[in-house]
């Protein structure tokens, strides 16, 4: 194996050629589908991956500009230094940014508010109107093959029905690095630039890349309370049930999403080095350790793709 220290960080990142490879990949499927489609639009959280997903576009393209707009659905229920870092983001790069709210669709009857006051399953109508709203064919989305089971099942492009479901049997060959495009009218296409990628490989290219991140991917003090095995913050989601004690412990996340739901990781991993070793050390994905929507149900992940989710 291979390995390239990083000037200047005391990071090693291992198998640099793999790296390239997978970089040159999603490159490419960013090109393809450039010169495909008419109204690409990539989602865009502020989390790991879409963020990894926005810096290889903007190698795909440079010294152009980005020619996509960014999609973030906003269940109103996110890290405030998220939300901080996906603005300072577009700023920065000078992208547009389309936000669609949960709470516009909860406040217009569109949507109701769960009991268990997750927002999360409460993203896919959201997405999918403005995706009709906007008349976007091609979406890109930062999922990987080893972050879930249903995903492991899905094509880097996707394609979708007119209601923005995912059906299996529709899925198409992807041979020799060519991809099929084509859709009926009201139809789009998920494209997943980052399908071959694991949650390693991310770390080891942000690492290489010296790729900003939002700080709560990293070891810091937080007030937490055990839920269902993970560690859960207070916010506007609600707090901690009778018998649930709350504790200030060094944590970070490895992923973000709704606050409701993600959980953080008992962690003193305040570096990218210190975050690599964790996770090579980690026998569970970043979804299956702190995402709680994801345990609903042996198959909670592939019934919501059915549905139209991410």
């Amino acid at each position: 194996m291979t390995s390239v220290s990083v000037p200047g960080t005391g990071v090693t990142v291992f198998d640099s050629d793999h790296l390239t490879a997978l970089e040159s990949e999603a490159i490419h499927i960013f090109r393809e589908v450039a010169g495909e489609f008419d109204r690409p639009v990539i989602l865009f959280s502020g989390g790991k991956d879409s963020t990894l997903l926005l810096h290889l576009a903007i190698k795909a393209f440079w010294p152009a500009p980005v020619p996509f707009p960014l999609l973030h659905v906003d269940t109103g229920h996110n890290f405030d230094e998220v939300i901080a870092f996906r603005d300072e983001v577009v700023a920065r790069h000078g992208l547009r940014l389309v936000v669609a709210r949960v709470q516009d669709w909860i406040d217009d009857g569109r949507l109701t508010e769960r009991a268990d006051g997750t927002r999360n399953p409460l993203q896919t109508q959201p997405l999918l109107d403005t995706i009709a709203e906007h008349r976007f064919d091609a979406v890109f989305g930062g999922g990987r093959r080893d972050e879930e089971r249903a995903r492991a099942k899905e094509r880097i492009f996707s394609l979708r029905n007119a209601f923005g479901q995912w059906d299996p049997r529709r899925q198409r060959p992807e041979l020799w690095n060519l991809y099929n495009g084509r859709h009926r009218p009201g139809e789009h296409v998920r494209v997943f630039p980052l399908s071959n990628w694991t949650e390693a490989d991310v770390w080891h290219y942000i690492a290489r890349e010296g790729i900003e991140l939002p700080s709560i991917y990293y070891a810091h003090r937080r007030p937490v309370y055990r839920r269902d095995g993970m560690w859960l913050t207070s916010g506007p989601w609600g707090g901690p049930r009778e018998g649930e004690d709350v504790r200030e412990l060094s944590v970070r996340y490895r992923t973000v999403g709704d606050g409701s739901c993600t959980g953080a990781v008992e962690s003193t991993a305040t570096t990218v080095e210190e975050v690599i070793a964790e996770v090579l050390a980690s026998r569970l994905t970043e979804r299956g350790a702190t995402r709680a929507d994801d345990r609903l149900s042996e198959a909670a992940m592939e019934d919501r793709k059915r549905e139209g989710y991410f």
